[in-house]
């Protein structure tokens, strides 16, 4: 059987581009969640997008490191890291391998098992708020440290995959500067989401976490 083409999986030379080419292109795709619960599906509605080397707001601004390893690619795979010791967020490696580039998945709506997501996420007052933000959004789709490194294009079947869904039109897609980030990199307009999406989280500027320390690094 033909999958329908916004079943696809999104192939590996959507992600080898430049990373600003990529995150407003996630808009409207199909996020898929695999796990021995069950199946998550959620539109992508929010991103962000961090460059690496060249991005004062990257993890991977400083060069590679155990951490950030999965960001230096290859290119489709997942990067997952845990912050302030309670969360972890979600992230989209793209760029020609041996860069260090990503999309950070900030919002999106859950439209398969809805009910599996309000058991991760209880305390959710209503379904738009399942995925709102990047902590909400890995709990709700039960994303750790053990999908670091997962390819995201093998289609069916895998713990996590990316499927070609409905692409937003340009008309809809608006930018501005990435929540939480500041230093040099605080103004770049590079977080993206849907116009009027009730899925998306609001934007909060940086806030020093300790006088005297650099940017906050917000993402990929």
């Amino acid at each position: 059987m033909i999958a329908a083409p916004d079943r696809m999986p999104l192939a590996r030379e959507f992600f080898d581009r430049p990373v600003l080419e990529v995150a407003p292109e996630l808009l409207g795709r199909t996020l898929v969640r695999t796990s021995p619960e069950g199946v998550i599906e959620l539109r992508i509605t929010e991103v962000e997008a961090y460059a690496g080397e060249a991005d004062p707001g990257s993890h991977a601004y400083r060069g590679r490191t155990e951490r950030n390893a999965s960001m230096f690619g290859p290119p489709g795979h997942a990067y997952v890291y845990f912050i302030y010791g309670m969360w972890f967020s979600l992230n989209l490696v793209c760029g020609p391998e041996g860069t260090a580039s990503g999309v950070l998945l900030r919002g999106g709506e859950v439209i398969r098992g809805a009910d599996l997501a309000r058991g991760r996420r209880p305390k959710a007052r209503h379904d738009r708020e399942l995925a709102q933000g990047p902590a909400r959004l890995a709990t709700a789709l039960d994303v750790d440290r053990s999908l670091n490194g997962t390819d995201l294009c093998t289609g069916p079947g895998a713990p996590l995959s990316v499927l070609e869904g409905t692409p937003v039109a340009a008309e809809l897609v608006r930018s501005g500067p990435r929540t939480g980030v500041g230093g040099e990199g605080a103004t770049h307009p590079w977080r993206f989401w849907t116009d009027g999406d009730p899925t998306v989280s609001p934007y909060r500027a940086h806030v020093p976490r300790n006088r005297g320390k650099g940017a906050r690094q917000g993402g990929a």
